[in-house]
């Protein structure tokens, strides 16, 4: 690839070690070359030139650039720090400010100058031959996936039909042209139905069980509001998701006796499941049936547990339903009941993992480990633990309990694919195999129509870019220091801005709300609020449940490290669009190469020596359905470019320590000691020494509740606490209208009630976050 620019003399700084070698500036990447063993004497034979290692970075990797010019006369090296967001970071010094100056700025031209994705490096790769001999583009064939799944239009009825209503996206731009709604909804129903449903994204089917034929159906939130909206054609299309495989005249869905291997009863996994599953489970199964004038049950599902899954905290649901959309009145769905978990929004995830990157940032001029005190202090593991508890919760419903699921947030391509996804992980071995996880992405992620592009930020932004500022320049960057100082003000300056703006036509004000608005979706430019990764977790959480279980995936740890990797790098065009629609709109699969070009045709890299295929129900680590242990949730060390005793060490003495003192107790063979620490509802459960659930809240339909609902909660951190704050007067202000009633407090709470909290108040919160929390 020819080079633009070749500076010569450049010192590299990685992991605090120093070589020194030429910098080649591409149009498309930066790349360092440099001898791989500097210490050796440079042959007298010209015919023996030293090997040389080049490292590549693509531009739209780069996550922060800053340039550290120096006066006249310092002793100092003029300097260019990066961060990538594959978590490699590195310093280069140049001999002349000046040439720093003309290698920033180039930097600068070809990352966040661009303009359009069309002029990202995918527009102009050409893929080696046994690349393009793969046909990448056309893995994912849908109809082939639902007929995988029993459902095609040459099959019987299984309750579920191919409808073709979204074929020119007119229906609903961010959904899929091949959708799945059930057999007896009509598309005049569903056209009535959208319009309910934030973005017209209805529920639509993403997976079918192929033991119990239960389902994950997933959509956006709906357009309740404040006066508490219904639709009685959204009604029908969820209830008809609920009960699309009922015989007809058969009262209610039963498992399949003739299936005992997924049944709770018979499952090794029941021993398994840990107290806080357990009474997750228990405060779900709790409801009861509804019946008809006729006396006809109306409760469908093997254990009357359908679920609709709002992913939201309930707090930011009731923030959502003050601006018009919200949650669903569960008196109008009474053949379900709905649960509210904790998953934080993009803002809160993208703060997280900031917070990492602060721990690692000097990663490259120092050799030291990462501060494990400030990984804690991130929540980065807090939040996976969330996102793997939701996903278990729904695979339970599903693989053990034969429930049906609906799962939405706020618009339904965040929160809601990654639940989706990796519950259909842990529940169907096939999206544990390369061609099944390809699948599992297509149409989780891209087809139903996650924000890539808007939440990647491929074209980078301005406010990554930073230059010091004189009173700093010629000072040596030391481990710990705040190379950002120069933009302290900037930001200070910008949050005024934004506050005396608040009523005026402000981009980026419009781009707080994690509900991103048509014109932020649509442009091409990248919006700092609305890049979050989303992504990233849900491969994080696959890696947790793959480091877990070594033999049952088919793909090895570096397959989605490297798939991480090309996220970023804008080397395919898989990745660089909102949804199949603009995708096409684009022709990317004629003018660019998918990035499963990459990946199948070097398939032995990144296949598992270790992968099991057998599955066998009644076998100890062969079940078909695979659950994390929340415990022994662990950083992605790889990923990070560190060691798993540098990440993982402190972790693993404090779990070895638990198990010895869990072994201690149980050696004493005092079952009144063992029977109450059993107990997740008493005073001593052991849940406080693990993190607790992210299931908030369980609402039905209100003349289901009884006073026997409510059940001493499990405990929550005072973070997630809607008392004592601003939260807590949207919520009392509501609930004074009468207007949310059956969200705002007519549910089984599992958090502390503010009488009742100990923990310390929490903050007030601003109206700017306020408006991050939808």
């Amino acid at each position: 690839m020819e080079a633009r620019k070749i500076i010569e003399s450049v010192q590299g700084i990685y992991g605090g070690q120093t070589t020194h070698g030429t910098l080649r500036l591409t149009d498309f990447h930066l790349v360092f070359c440099a001898p791989i063993d500097q210490s050796a004497k440079p042959s007298e034979s010209s015919s023996h030139k030293p090997k040389v290692r080049e490292r590549w970075i693509p531009y739209p990797m780069l996550c922060y650039c800053a340039l550290r010019p120096v006066p006249p006369g310092s002793r100092q090296a003029p300097s260019i720090r990066l961060r990538c967001r594959d978590f490699t970071f590195v310093t280069f010094n140049f001999t002349d400010s000046e040439i720093a100056r003309e290698a920033f700025d180039f930097i600068k031209s070809r990352t966040c100058k661009l303009g359009t994705v069309e002029k990202l490096y995918a527009f102009s790769h050409k893929p080696l031959k046994h690349e393009r001999e793969v046909g990448g583009w056309s893995v994912y064939d849908p109809k082939a996936e639902f007929r995988r799944q029993g459902i095609s239009e040459k099959l019987p009825d299984k309750g579920w039909r191919i409808t073709h209503i979204n074929k020119d996206y007119t229906f609903c731009d961010t959904y899929p042209a091949f959708l799945v709604v059930p057999s007896k909804i009509s598309d005049n129903v569903l056209k009535y139905a959208k319009e309910f449903r934030s973005r017209n994204r209805v529920p639509a089917l993403s997976y079918i069980h192929p033991v119990n034929n239960c389902t994950i159906t997933r959509s956006s939130q709906p357009l309740s509001g404040i006066t508490r909206k219904t639709n009685v054609q959204d009604e029908k299309l969820v209830a008809a998701s609920f009960n699309a495989l009922l015989p007809p005249g058969s009262e209610e869905s039963t498992p399949l006796s003739s299936q005992p291997d997924v049944s709770l009863g018979n499952s090794s996994l029941e021993t398994e499941l840990s107290e806080t599953e357990r009474y997750e489970d228990e405060l779900i199964s709790r409801s009861v049936a509804v019946y008809d004038s006729s006396g006809k049950r109306q409760v469908y599902g093997a254990q009357q547990s359908n679920l609709i899954v709002d992913a939201r905290p309930t707090i930011n649901a009731m923030v959502n339903q003050v601006q018009g959309m919200g949650s669903e009145n569960m008196d109008k769905y009474k053949f379900a009941r709905k649960i509210f978990l904790s998953i934080e929004n993009i803002h809160v995830m993208r703060s997280s993992l900031n917070k990492v990157i602060d721990a690692l940032k000097d990663a490259d001029i120092s050799p030291l480990p990462p501060n494990r005190e400030l990984l804690h202090q991130s929540g980065w593991l807090r939040h996976i633990h969330d996102v793997l508890d939701g996903s278990a919760i729904i695979a339970r419903q599903i693989g053990i309990n034969h429930s049906h699921v609906l799962i939405h947030c706020s618009d339904g391509w965040d929160r809601t694919s990654q639940l989706s996804a990796l519950a259909q992980i842990m529940l169907d071995p096939y999206y544990r195999t390369i061609e099944g996880f390809i699948v599992l992405v297509e149409k989780d992620w891209l087809s139903f129509g996650h924000m890539f592009r808007l939440r990647s930020g491929h074209l980078n932004h301005e406010d990554w870019f930073t230059v010091q500022k004189d009173a700093f320049a010629g000072s040596k960057v030391q481990p710990g220091e705040n190379d950002g100082r120069g933009d302290a003000f900037q930001n200070v300056l910008s949050g005024a801005k934004r506050f005396f703006n608040q009523n005026k036509d402000d981009p980026d004000l419009a781009a707080v709300s994690e509900t991103a608005p048509g014109k932020v979706v649509d442009d091409e430019a990248t919006s700092p609020k609305m890049v979050s990764p989303v992504f990233h977790q849900f491969l994080d959480c696959t890696y947790q449940l793959l480091r877990q279980n070594k033999t049952r995936f088919e793909y090895n740890e570096r397959f989605l490290r490297r798939l991480l990797y090309h996220l970023y790098s804008c080397q395919y065009g898989t990745f660089l669009f909102n949804s199949e629609k603009q995708r096409k709109d684009a022709r990317a699969a004629e003018r660019t190469s998918s990035v499963w070009d990459y990946f199948l045709c070097r398939r032995a890299e990144f296949t598992n020596p270790d992968f099991d295929a057998s599955i066998d129900d009644h076998v100890k680590g062969q079940e078909r359905i695979l659950l994390p242990r929340l415990k022994e949730i662990r950083w992605w060390h790889q990923l990070f470019g560190r060691t798993e005793d540098e990440m993982n060490g402190g972790l693993n003495a404090a779990a070895a320590a638990e198990t010895d003192r869990q072994t201690a107790i149980s050696n004493l063979q005092y079952p009144s000691v063992i029977q109450a620490d059993a107990d997740p509802r008493s005073s001593t459960s052991s849940s406080k020494s693990g993190p607790p659930s992210v299931l908030t809240g369980v609402e039905t339909a209100h003349e289901t509740l009884t006073p026997e609902s409510r059940h001493t909660p499990i405990e929550r951190s005072a973070s997630t606490e809607p008392s004592g704050n601003a939260f807590a007067a949207i919520r009392d202000g509501i609930a004074g209208l009468n207007l949310g009633k059956g969200m705002l407090g007519q549910f089984t709470n599992t958090g502390e009630s503010a009488s009742s909290s100990s923990s310390a108040p929490v903050p007030a919160r601003s109206d700017q976050e306020l408006r991050e929390m939808i």
